[in-house]
């Protein structure tokens, strides 16, 4: 189950890096890649929701591998469940179909298996 659980931590978090570190660089200009969801948002929020998937991202990883505070690895998957909630939120309350919203709910369900296998499956 561990190397189970390194599989989908380190797939979610190259997910989460990608994301964010597009948010981070492009910041408004991700309305014109498709992201219809950012004309809500300001350019620093946009980078915000990046910094906080890049973070996160980096959170269900660098614990892990360095031994340090590895308590941080489930936080981070939690505080991306949250991160995930809130963009499959905004696809709802936009109207946007499941083919919109299902990736940031697979990457929140991701998440959340995460949390759990490191919380009571297998903690490190």
């Amino acid at each position: 189950m561990n190397i189970a659980l390194w599989i989908v931590a380190s797939l979610t978090a190259a997910a989460f890096l990608m994301a964010g570190m597009m948010k981070i660089s492009q910041g408004r200009r991700v309305e014109e890649k498709g992201m219809a969801w950012a004309r809500h948002y300001s350019d620093s929020a946009i980078r915000a929701i990046g910094t906080a998937e890049v973070a996160g991202g980096l959170g269900l990883i660098l614990p892990a591998v360095t031994g340090i505070a590895t308590w941080l690895v489930p936080a981070a998957a939690l505080g991306l469940v949250l991160v995930m909630i809130g963009a499959v939120s905004r696809h709802v309350r936009d109207g946007d179909g499941p083919r919109v919203f299902a990736p940031a709910m697979m990457l929140g369900i991701l998440a959340v298996a995460v949390a759990v296998g490191r919380i009571w499956v297998a903690p490190f």
